[in-house]
């Protein structure tokens, strides 16, 4: 027998309602006057919230007034990622500014508002919130002209990065800073967490004979830097064109640690670019994104989960999660399924593979997460042959190194490949301790 459902009478209705009402605005209340957040610069809404744990080196400038700018005729480097903790854009920020004459914006891949395809090339054009020019770092140049640089006395770089080397952001970091010092244009870094951390390094620092928009920098693949730590490394390294310096300044963050993850540090995550829409992708991306490159083992971009997968028709799900959970990774299981990309490799066709998850994230090695991959499809899989075609160069761009190749098409172990894959990485440790600016 079903018991009987009692109806409330109006009256309980009408005061349930009120008392909603009334406890939904004294939240709002509550979140926007807890947060000491910097008034809005811009007449745009703002996001209630309370203040997140880490202030962005935004929102410091907004705190200083803007001091480091006064007077400036600004050129913006950002993208949709750059904004404040409570999701004002900085262009609007600065375009509205008491004292800050911003004249020029700089986009990066997939442009100032983020619109392009990856890889796709982004032409110039007037930003049309703005209506300032929105100059491509993406397309006919990399690197800032001196026609663009006309009129300009400071460049302000705002962008989110995610932590590894061959995210092509840090690239446009380093060209603008070059940029910036051959044309005697200050350079402001509005400093941003590292969403993985800044204790892990993983993989050899690049060889410069293998220097590209993918890998620009003598650094870690994982490099365990903020991008204001990045931009003092590049300069106090020498490592521009010629060696030249440029007149830099970070404003750095408040309350940032090197132990926080993304998701630590209270702020609300931008996807980065359209294959990056979470915080913890950018962790996939260390583990998947350079196995990606060589088009043969999907790493699930074209699927709701990029970067997430690996896998391809010929796989048997089952041996392979079987194969790479007997291998014991810390923190790394490995579940057997089928998906069907979208788009990309293999759209449209079953693919067998297995999803990666990271059980333990602090214990986890991520990059050496697809060599296992790509270890355990050569043997189970023979026939399968991973190099020979059109994409082998980019992997070893992504790599920094052909040797990683070479050691895979001569058969070698698994243990030698990471052994190699790791050489130098501590020697990085120590040389970029004097650039830290966080504990």
């Amino acid at each position: 027998m079903r018991a009987r459902l009692c109806r409330p009478c109006p009256l309980v209705l009408l005061t349930s309602r009120l008392a909603l009402v009334l406890i939904a605005g004294l939240g709002l209340f509550a979140c926007t006057a807890a947060g000491d957040e910097p008034k809005p610069a811009t007449g745009g809404a703002v996001m209630p919230r309370d203040r997140p744990a880490v202030r962005l080196g935004v929102d410091v400038l907004i705190a200083e007034d803007f001091k480091p700018l006064a007077g400036k005729r600004v050129g913006l480097i950002t993208n949709p990622t750059g904004v404040t903790g409570s999701l004002q854009s900085t262009i609007d920020v600065l375009h509205h500014a008491k004292g800050v004459k911003l004249v020029a914006l700089f986009g990066p891949e997939h442009g100032v508002r983020g619109a392009a395809a990856a890889g796709a090339e982004v032409d110039d054009a007037n930003d049309p919130a703005t209506g300032l020019p929105a100059y491509s770092l993406y397309g006919k140049h990399h690197k800032p002209t001196p026609e663009m640089l006309k009129g300009v006395d400071v460049l302000v770089y705002d962008i989110q990065d995610i932590g590894s080397r061959s995210y092509t952001y840090i690239t446009t970091l380093a060209l603008a800073m070059e940029a910036a010092a051959e044309n005697k244009v200050a350079f402001v870094v509005l400093d941003r967490p590292n969403p993985l951390g800044g204790a892990r390094m993983e993989g050899r620092p690049l060889d410069l004979k293998f220097r590209s928009s993918v890998g620009h920098l003598p650094i870690p693949y994982v490099h365990g830097l903020t991008v204001g730590e990045l931009a003092q490394m590049i300069n106090g390294e020498h490592w521009l064109k010629d060696g030249v310096t440029c007149d830099l300044r970070v404003i750095p963050m408040q309350g940032w640690k090197r132990s926080l993850w993304w998701d630590q540090t209270g702020l609300v995550w931008i996807p980065t670019s359209p294959h990056v829409p979470r915080p913890e992708t950018a962790a996939f991306y260390a583990a998947t994104g350079i196995m990606g490159e060589l088009g043969v083992i999907s790493e699930g971009v074209g699927y709701p989960l990029p970067f997430e997968l690996a896998g391809m028709p010929e796989i048997e799900p089952q041996k392979l999660a079987d194969e790479l959970n007997r291998r014991h990774l810390p923190g790394v299981f490995f579940r057997p399924l089928f998906f069907q990309p979208y788009y990309s490799h293999y759209a449209n066709q079953t693919c067998g593979g297995v999803q990666i998850y990271l059980t333990d994230r602090d214990r986890a090695e991520l990059t050496p997460i697809q060599f296992h991959v790509m270890d355990a499809v050569c043997k189970l899989h023979p026939a399968v042959k991973l190099f020979g075609a059109k994409r082998d160069g980019m992997f070893d761009k992504v790599c920094g190194t052909d040797e990683i190749r070479k050691l895979f098409e001569a058969g070698r172990p698994i243990g030698e490949i990471l052994s190699t894959w790791n050489q130098g990485v501590e020697a990085f440790r120590a040389q970029r301790a004097k650039y830290l600016l966080y504990e």
